[in-house]
């Protein structure tokens, strides 16, 4: 059972593209959907995490708004910060999802339960996933691999209702 799905950020939760502004103020573009799925994910009691090889004051910002409390940025190997994951959890690899785009990502996907790729994901972060999107990433991939796995672990009307039982719930 999938109890924990952690994500890459950019070209997976974004589009890919980083626009800099002429005072080095970086900015990225969220997916909604993509911020409903993990609000849906929260809500059936699985754990996200953000891995990033970046800082982002915006990562920082949506993860504030809808819920997500795990963060690793300046993650240049992103494998040993699994590792701290995994060990910080007590999660086993296969209690893992991780989605990647790009060839950064191969070795987190070989050492978790179910690896997955968004749609523009390069072919050989495809080849290394179970499941790649129809979506691309930024586009709302994130939430199809999120319904996905919920609806896999049979726990997708469950958090449905969970979200409706809240009235806070933001995405």
């Amino acid at each position: 059972m999938i109890k924990m799905i952690v994500m890459d950020v950019d070209g997976v939760l974004t589009d890919g593209t980083v626009m800099i502004g002429d005072s080095a103020e970086e900015y990225k573009t969220f997916n909604i959907k993509d911020g409903m799925g993990i609000v849906l994910a929260l809500k059936a009691g699985l754990n996200i995490a953000f891995l990033s090889g970046r800082y982002s004051k915006a990562l920082v910002q949506r993860a504030k708004e809808i819920g997500v409390a795990e963060i690793y940025h300046n993650a240049a190997d992103k494998l040993s910060t699994l590792e701290k994951i995994l060990k910080e959890h007590g999660f086993k690899k296969e209690d893992l999802a991780y989605i990647g785009d790009d060839l950064n990502d191969i070795p987190v996907l070989q050492k978790v339960g179910f690896p997955c790729a968004v749609g523009d994901a390069v072919k050989e972060t495809k080849d290394a996933s179970k499941y790649v999107s129809k979506e691309k990433g930024g586009k709302g991939a994130v939430r199809e691999i999120i319904e996905h796995i919920l609806r896999k672990e049979g726990i997708y009307e469950k958090a449905v209702q969970a979200f409706f039982n809240d009235k806070e719930a933001k995405s």
